[in-house]
């Protein structure tokens, strides 16, 4: 609900806050736990090594964002326009090889600089405001698919809490892990 042609919604600003909020409690809790898991006399380099991953997952996330969605525009577009009405002339007098998100306004500019009808225009800016939607959907679905990828690892943190386990108890599973 949250990626729509209307972004000035007060929908669209909660839900991009709900986001940013969940993601940025999700951060704190998992680097706490890194935190405290670790020796005192590690606290340290245990910190600066957080503040690097940290500051290294959030550029190769970004990065890895931006090629996603470029690319699947990229494609999006090349396809609706091989179906289109809009002769091979006018494409040839446009960039298609840097395909990249612009406005609608950006987009007619360029046309205007072309021989493009009004309804060759047209045909164009809707193309477009459907390709950079459907690219922004498709790229989030990618990348909330990869983040799940996260649950896996997390599958071998232990079940229990400092001071939980007993001597005698192999580590890994804890107390919550046993079946009764």
């Amino acid at each position: 609900y949250a990626i729509r042609n209307e972004w000035t919604t007060p929908l669209v600003i909660l839900s991009l806050i709900l986001v940013g909020m969940g993601e940025g409690a999700l951060l704190t809790v998992l680097f706490n736990v890194m935190v405290s898991a670790s020796p005192k006399e590690l606290a340290g380099d245990v910190g600066a090594l957080r503040g690097v991953a940290n500051n290294l997952s959030t550029g190769l996330g970004t990065a890895f964002a931006g090629v996603v969605a470029v690319g699947l525009l990229s494609t999006i577009v090349l396809s609706n326009l091989a179906q289109s009405s809009i002769p091979a002339s006018l494409k040839v007098q446009v960039d298609l090889d840097n395909v990249n998100f612009v406005t609608n306004d950006q987009l007619e500019t360029v046309l205007g600089e072309t021989s493009a009808t009004p309804e060759q225009v047209s045909e164009a800016v809707r193309i477009n405001e459907e390709a950079r939607l459907l690219a922004l959907k498709a790229s989030f679905l990618v990348l909330a698919g990869i983040s799940l990828l996260g649950l896996v690892p997390a599958q071998g943190l232990p079940h229990y809490v400092p001071g939980e386990v007993r001597l005698g108890e192999p580590p890994g599973r804890g107390r919550r892990g046993k079946k009764k």
